[in-house]
């Protein structure tokens, strides 16, 4: 006996078919959006599963599903679907200001499609809190690592000299704007000489 489909039991099928056949990205995940059929397209009851695939040829966002019955009265679909895939990112979830500190009361982590993103974003939210705005921050946008710095210039700074048998722990300034795993300079407060060290992530200034 033929099997009938209505349309959105086509559009199921095709999600699912594209579900099963691309990657999800790491710590991302992906939407599926089949196209709506034209309601004046006649589904014909099938006798046999229908039969998908995806024909080459298509681009990352935007794949074209064959679905097609090959019984003895065959028939042939093609139902776009679009592939979004989207990333995390921290965004500012309200207007912030130039200087002030970022917490998890004013940012917080969405999804956005990765194609929507320009340059650099922050996902890890250990690597902003604490940290300060170097310019005013647009509600909704990603924050990239060039608008805060974790350790800003003229900052207070512990700065730690350690090898594997000895620790020294003094206190200087910073000379430049830094953030975790970045080089800064910095002045020592006791012996007024520079040196070069490792932003922390405990915001300490770290020399090995």
């Amino acid at each position: 006996m033929a099997q009938s489909y209505s349309s959105e039991t086509i559009k199921s099928l095709a999600k699912s078919f594209v579900e099963k056949n691309i990657e999800t990205p790491k710590h991302g995940k992906v939407v599926i959006t089949p196209a709506d059929i034209d309601p004046r397209i006649e589904i014909k009851p099938c006798k046999i599963p229908l039969s998908l695939n995806i024909p080459e040829n298509n681009s990352s966002r935007n794949v074209n599903v064959k679905i097609s019955c090959e019984d003895s009265t065959s028939w042939v679909l093609f139902l776009p679907v679009r592939v979004e895939t989207q990333i995390p990112v921290l965004i500012a979830n309200q207007s912030i200001s130039k200087g002030s500190l970022l917490d998890n009361t004013n940012i917080e982590l969405t999804y956005i499609d990765q194609f929507e993103l320009r340059g650099e974003a922050i996902k890890d939210i250990n690597e902003i809190i604490g940290a300060k705005a170097k310019r005013t921050l647009t509600k909704g946008r990603p924050i990239s690592p060039r608008s805060f710095c974790v350790v800003c210039k003229g900052d207070n700074v512990d700065i730690i000299a350690k090898s594997a048998v000895f620790m020294i722990q003094t206190e200087g300034v910073a000379l430049k704007d830094a953030n975790i795993g970045e080089q800064i300079r910095v002045k020592n407060n006791r012996s007024g000489r520079t040196v070069t060290g490792t932003v922390s992530d405990d915001h300490k200034v770290i020399i090995n």
